[in-house]
């Protein structure tokens, strides 16, 4: 988790950098390039084990079904609130729970859905890091345009300032790991939730006048309330289920991750076109990006509470 995290804490930094003296293109351009030199020492030094699975099959049926709710819900969200994108949505949602009953039903599913409807802490523990996600990822999206169109930073500061929440999520991460090993997994997940509310609530308050402290203070809080839940929510889920599961839960863990990104970036889009507009964020509608940003994170910290309630829910697990 610690070398994810410092990836983030380069990501903004590097993305200002680029942005200010190559143009905001270049930002792709490095990401293309970085993808291919990490594709070629994978695929050279990675050594792969073999497992043998003899007499399974593929589950053609499910990847289909699968592929096709995925694509529903990308879809539908990326052209909310047009009523397209509600409609999308909707077939994308419905696609799920047919895949959901579908894999039930089959000896060798795609996904092992048992898991999700037999055991109780595995369930949760990934509910909750859907909610999480969806709460936080766009924190920084956010944050970003305030800095630079409120606060007037180019865009090399206002990364260096993003850079405070992913370097305190790398230097915590370790040590919450560690803990999480000797205490209840779940029960340092929730602190770590109840902190990313805190940070968030602090967010929702942003206006004009805010300081750069009471940035870096919420951020502060955030780095630590990640840290605490992100490394002890994963040793839960991954405690959770039998070592022949483990691709299953690795599977689950990404998939959260992945829609809970996609469902932050629909909420946050949605919000400043009912109340931005497609107009180009300048002074004229300041006004209405500080009206979103503040219901952004209001509902936000709304969502982390709700994460915070499912993760309490979870039985007690010592990892």
């Amino acid at each position: 988790m610690a070398a994810v995290y410092l990836g983030l804490a380069a990501g903004p930094w590097l993305g200002g950098l680029l942005t200010q003296h190559l143009g905001w293109r270049s930002i792709f351009v490095g990401t293309a390039g970085l993808a291919l030199i990490m594709s070629l020492v994978l695929t050279r030094g990675l050594k792969q084990d073999a497992i043998a699975a003899p007499g399974e099959r593929l589950d053609l049926p499910g990847a289909l079904i699968y592929a096709a709710a995925i694509a529903g819900l990308l879809l539908g969200v990326s052209w909310l609130p047009n009523p397209r994108g509600a409609g999308l949505l909707t077939v994308g949602l419905a696609l799920f729970g047919l895949f959901y009953g579908y894999e039930l039903r089959q000896s060798q599913p795609l996904f092992e859905m048992r898991l999700f409807r037999d055991n109780r802490s595995f369930a949760l523990s990934n509910l909750a890091a859907l909610i999480n996600y969806a709460a936080t990822y766009s924190v920084a999206f956010l944050l970003s345009l305030y800095l630079q169109y409120v606060k007037g930073l180019n865009p090399a500061h206002a990364g260096t300032v993003l850079l405070v929440q992913p370097l305190i999520q790398a230097l915590l991460s370790p040590l919450a790991g560690r803990l999480s090993d000797r205490r209840d997994a779940g029960k340092l997940a929730s602190l770590g939730m109840l902190l990313t509310a805190i940070g968030l609530a602090g967010l929702s308050l942003l206006d004009a006048a805010s300081g750069l402290g009471w940035i870096l203070g919420c951020l502060t809080v955030l780095g630590c309330g990640f840290a605490l839940f992100s490394s002890p929510n994963t040793n839960a889920i991954m405690a959770s289920v039998e070592a022949r599961h483990y691709g299953n839960a690795s599977a689950s863990m990404s998939v959260m991750r992945s829609l809970g990104q996609v469902f932050s970036m629909a909420m946050t889009t949605t919000l400043f076109a009912l109340l931005i507009g497609s107009a180009a964020l300048g002074p004229a509608n300041l006004a209405a990006f500080l009206t979103s940003l503040r219901l952004a994170f209001g509902i936000s910290t709304g969502l982390c509470m709700l994460a915070l309630a499912v993760s309490f829910r979870r039985d007690p697990l010592q990892t």
